[in-house]
């Protein structure tokens, strides 16, 4: 019986430190949940509030990670409202307060403080792309923006249709919370072990001109901001070996013709390919090979503020 309660004992000391690495080490145990929408694919589940690897991820109750809004505007209030992909978000690497739109927030109201209400709104998610972003729109408005910035990076340019199917199948879309980090970890490792669904694959390898889907989608967008009477910008960011001199062919044609869209339809668009190239150490401004970190979305805070004034 003693040496019973004595392998308990170490098995239960071995999971709690099990639980405390997987939690401190790699973050796991509070993930950010998804819901499958049938229009725009899916989104990050409203009314969240998550510590990831130390960051705090606040996500309001129209799926944003923003504070909470009203639905209209209030008298003297300027609204800009930032929409993208995991670029946008920030993801669990960056906390609260230096994802691009908080920090261009901050900045903003320190260079107009005159304007008594600032109101800064983040509509992102994971791999969403124009196609995602449209459905958004169309579902939930611009909730009176007098701006609207959409962020997309080169890889969006070649986004597939909407679609729900990842989420509660692929790690990163959770749709229930699990039992700890421990338990986290086991979801993991079983949906990895799924088999790939035929019809994910399909989406996946959606043939047709995909560039021109996604110029269409940026087209209906600019179209709800002047439905709107919103203020457009569409901001483009590089994928890091881009900005190292390794844009592969298909991707330059598909810059060009983002820009040709845009001097013809009178959208206003920054390229931060250059700009970044300029920078002389672009990799400071990096997480990885397309997601920024703290000093990179601080540099696109501070580009979108100079374009704006």
């Amino acid at each position: 019986m003693k040496l019973f309660f004595t392998i308990s004992a170490s098995i239960i000391i071995l999971l709690i430190i099990l639980e405390i690495v997987l939690r401190s080490r790699y973050g796991l145990g509070d993930p950010l949940l998804y819901k499958a929408d049938e229009k725009i694919g899916y989104l990050i589940a409203p009314n969240q509030n998550v510590l990831r690897n130390g960051n705090r991820i606040q996500i309001n109750r129209y799926s944003m990670r923003s504070d909470e809004i009203s639905d209209r505007k209030i008298p003297g209030e300027r609204r800009f409202f930032f929409i993208g992909d995991s670029v946008t978000n920030g993801g669990w690497w960056n906390p609260q307060d230096s994802i691009i739109s908080e920090q261009f927030k901050q900045h903003l109201r320190a260079s107009q403080p005159d304007i008594p209400t600032i109101t800064v709104l983040n509509a992102s998610a994971n791999s969403w792309s124009p196609r995602n972003e449209l459905e958004y729109l169309r579902q939930f408005g611009l909730f009176d923006a007098d701006m609207l910035i959409l962020i997309i990076n080169t890889d969006d340019l070649f986004g597939t249709a909407p679609s729900s199917l990842v989420v509660g199948r692929e790690s990163n879309y959770l749709d229930r919370k699990p039992i700890g980090a421990i338990g986290e970890l086991i979801d993991r490792y079983r949906l990895s072990k799924l088999p790939p669904l035929r019809e994910l694959q399909a989406i996946h390898n959606e043939e047709g001109d995909r560039v021109a889907k996604i110029l269409e989608a940026i087209q209906a967008i600019h179209k709800l901001s002047q439905g709107n009477h919103a203020k457009f910008l569409v901001l483009m960011t590089p994928l890091l070996r881009e900005v190292e001199g390794k844009s592969r062919n298909y991707e330059l044609v598909a810059r060009d013709r983002l820009s040709e869209l845009a001097k013809k339809e009178g959208i206003n668009y920054i390229d931060l390919l250059e700009l970044f190239k300029a920078n002389g150490n672009a990799k400071q401004l990096y997480h990885d090979n397309i997601h920024l970190n703290a000093a990179g979305n601080e540099e696109v805070s501070q580009i979108i503020l100079k374009a704006l004034l």
